[in-house]
C-alpha cells in the first residue's frame, strides 16, 4: 500500500486564495501568502496579455531550433543521461518523473515514465516540446531558469489552469564557468506533494555538474571542503571541485565550490589569488595520494583539499617564481599555527620539516 505525505489542510486554499487576489482581482485586506518568485511568474503571465483560462498547446519548436538546441547539448544530455537513469530508479514508486531541459525550457531529455496513461503526462515528455514560461507560463522549469534557484510548484501555483494538475520540484543546472545551461525538472500528474523531492532535483544538478566538470580538460582537479568534511570517497558529489590549467587557473568549478571560495563572474581565477599558497604546492599534493592536504585561504579561513592531476601535466615553470613570496608566507603562517612546531607544520603543508627549515632560513635539528 502507497503511503503518501500529505500537504497540509490549508495548502490548496491558501493557493486558492492566492490566485483570487493576484490572477482575478479579489481584493482583500492582505495578500495571502505566497512565494515572491511565483507572484513574479503570474505577473510576467498577465504581462504579456496571458489569461489563466486559456487553453495551453504544447507545441514543439522547430526543427532547426531543434538542432541547435541538441547539438549544442550533446555533452550536457551525455552528463545527464547516467544521473537521470539512477533518479528513475529512486522515484519509481511515487508517479514522479524526470526532464531535462535546456537554458530556454526546451525539453532534451525524458527520464523512465511511470505506468500510468495520462495525456498531461504525453504533453510535456517529448524531447523538442517547449516547457518554457513564455509558452506554458508558470512551472519550475520556467521558474527555476528565470530564479536561477531550486523551486517547488504545486497545482494551482501554476498560472494555467491547464496546467494546475502537475506538481514539480525543479533545479538550474550550471557549466564549469557558472552559466546556467538549463535545468532538471521532477514532475507528478495528479500526485500529493512531495517537498523532499527537492532535495534529489539538487543533488541530481550537482552530479551533472560535477561530470560536465570532470569532462572538462584539465591538469589538476581539486576536491575540496572545510577540514574534517572532505568525504573519504575520491569523486563524491558532496564536495567542491575545482579544474586547473597548467598555469594554475581555476578554469572550472562547481556551486559548492563558488560557495566555498567566493567565486564570482565565469572566471578564469588565478588559483593564488584564492589559496593562500602557491600553485605548484596544489600540484605537489597530488603525489600523496589520497591523503587531504589543509591549505589557507586568504580570507583567513582554511579548507581541505584533495589533488588529482591528469597525466603527467604539471604548472609552467614560469608560474612559480611569482608565486615566492605567497608560498613563503603560506609556511610561516602554517608554524605559526603549530605554535612553533616545525613537524606539526610540515605534516599539515605535506612537505618535509627540511624544506619548512629552508624557508624559515634555520637550520634543521
Amino acid at each position: 500500500m502507497e503511503t503518501s505525505v500529505r500537504p497540509a489542510p490549508d495548502r490548496a486554499g491558501a493557493i486558492a486564495l492566492a490566485r483570487g487576489h493576484w490572477l482575478h482581482g479579489t481584493q482583500g485586506r492582505h495578500a495571502p501568502p505566497i512565494e515572491p518568485w511565483i507572484t513574479r511568474s503570474w505577473q510576467r503571465c498577465l504581462a504579456a496579455g496571458r489569461q489563466p483560462g486559456e487553453r495551453v498547446q504544447f507545441e514543439p519548436v522547430s526543427a532547426p531550433r531543434l538542432r541547435q538546441a541538441t547539438d549544442g547539448s550533446r555533452q550536457l544530455v551525455e552528463a545527464a543521461r547516467p544521473v537521470m537513469d539512477r533518479l528513475s530508479r529512486a522515484i519509481a514508486a511515487t508517479r514522479y518523473f524526470a526532464l531535462l531541459t535546456d537554458a530556454q525550457g526546451m525539453v532534451l531529455e525524458v527520464g523512465t515514465l511511470p505506468a500510468q496513461d495520462e495525456r498531461a503526462i504525453a504533453d510535456i515528455a517529448r524531447v523538442g516540446v517547449d516547457l518554457s514560461e513564455r509558452a506554458v507560463g508558470t512551472t519550475a522549469i520556467g521558474a527555476a531558469l528565470a530564479e536561477q534557484a531550486p523551486v517547488w510548484l504545486h497545482r494551482g501555483e501554476h498560472f494555467f489552469d491547464d496546467t494546475s494538475v502537475y506538481t514539480c520540484a525543479g533545479a538550474p543546472l550550471f557549466d564549469p564557468q557558472g552559466r546556467c545551461i538549463g535545468m532538471l525538472d521532477l514532475t507528478g500528474v495528479q500526485v500529493d506533494e512531495r517537498p523532499e523531492l527537492q532535495h534529489l532535483a539538487r543533488h541530481a544538478v550537482q552530479a551533472i555538474g560535477n561530470r560536465l566538470l570532470r569532462a572538462q580538460p584539465h591538469a589538476l582537479l581539486l576536491q575540496l571542503n572545510w577540514p574534517g568534511c572532505l568525504a573519504p570517497v575520491e569523486g563524491a558529489d558532496g564536495d567542491g571541485l575545482l579544474a586547473l590549467d597548467v598555469d594554475g587557473r581555476i578554469t572550472g568549478a562547481n556551486a559548492l565550490a563558488r560557495q566555498l571560495l567566493g567565486l564570482q563572474g565565469t572566471g578564469p581565477w588565478p588559483a593564488d589569488e584564492v589559496f593562500a599558497a602557491p600553485a605548484h604546492l596544489l600540484f605537489d599534493a597530488a603525489g600523496r595520494g589520497p591523503t587531504p592536504l589543509e591549505v589557507p585561504l586568504w580570507s583567513g579561513l582554511r579548507t581541505q583539499v584533495r589533488a588529482t592531476r591528469s597525466g603527467s601535466i604539471g604548472p609552467r615553470a614560469a608560474a612559480r617564481p611569482r608565486l615566492k613570496e605567497a608560498q613563503n608566507a603560506w609556511i610561516r603562517q602554517a608554524v605559526d599555527e603549530a605554535q612553533g612546531n616545525v613537524a606539526e607544520a610540515a605534516r599539515l603543508l605535506g612537505v618535509s620539516r627540511a624544506t619548512v627549515y629552508r624557508k624559515l632560513g634555520r637550520r634543521g635539528g
